[in-house]
């Protein structure tokens, strides 16, 4: 039986891994034995990750991508498979959220924009990673959903949208592609300590009210999202496929609210 939780030997795409949760996978990844591929828009800023991955031993390449942009998307998979042969996991997390307030409100482009690179490109991108995991009769495809996806928001509502998609996008191709021992799954994360979410946690009165929703009775961390990409990702997860794997600190169980 192999390791449950070994990737050694596997190559690991994550899109906006520059920082915050796709950042904590990479290094999660590395951890467990993969190589990684960076990317996010800017390349000095995948570089100075992928820089700190290789400098500790592990083996990391930096890769710019605007997941906005389908060519940039097809170049980036083509730019892998030309340095490194294949993917064998890959990592949609890169998103966007251009727009906070109520859907009463949000203008056409914006709706349209959040539709496009948070559904249109996250399927396109599956579309051209999956075929070659197919091929070998392994790969794992990892959704960063949300917990917006499964609960009504007053001001998220679009961003919320384009997760529920991305929940049944991670459900569809987990049967079309189930005969080819290819497994889609979404970790749908709750409030994270990230850069976008800074403004709510650096406040010491806004980040004791969204605490009161957990019963862990914190937000999380990146590398707690992290430790749920590689048990789906390792032979661990390998007969898991077209779920959704909640990291809320408990707030669903509780019937909590988000904001």
């Amino acid at each position: 039986m192999p390791k449950l939780f070994d990737l050694t030997g596997k190559t690991a795409l994550i899109t906006g891994s520059s920082r915050g949760i796709g950042k904590a996978i990479a290094m999660a990844m590395v951890d467990a034995g993969a190589r990684v591929v960076i990317s996010s828009r800017k390349l000095d800023a995948c570089e100075a990750v992928a820089a700190e991955i290789n400098d500790a031993g592990g083996e990391a390449m930096a890769l710019p991508c605007n997941v906005s942009d389908r060519d940039s998307l097809r170049t980036l998979v083509g730019e892998v498979i030309d340095a490194w042969g294949r993917i064998d996991i890959l990592v949609c997390n890169a998103a966007i959220n251009p727009y906070f307030g109520t859907l009463q409100d949000i203008d056409e482009g914006a709706f349209d924009k959040i539709m496009e690179t948070n559904v249109k490109n996250q399927l396109w991108l599956c579309n051209m990673v999956i075929p070659a995991m197919a091929e070998r009769r392994e790969g794992s495809v990892i959704i960063v959903s949300s917990v917006g996806a499964m609960k009504g928001t007053k001001n998220l509502g679009a961003y919320s949208i384009s997760k529920g998609a991305d929940i049944t996008i991670a459900r569809n191709l987990a049967v079309e592609w189930g005969e080819s021992q290819v497994t889609v799954n979404c970790i749908a994360p709750a409030l994270i300590r990230t850069d976008m979410a800074r403004a709510l946690w650096e406040d010491p009165e806004r980040y004791k009210k969204a605490c009161e929703i957990y019963p862990l009775g914190r937000i999380g961390e990146p590398e707690e999202v992290a430790g749920a990409a590689v048990f789906l990702a390792a032979p661990s997860g390998r007969f898991v496929t077209g779920q959704t794997i909640i990291v809320d600190g408990g707030a669903d169980a509780s019937r909590g609210t988000y904001s």
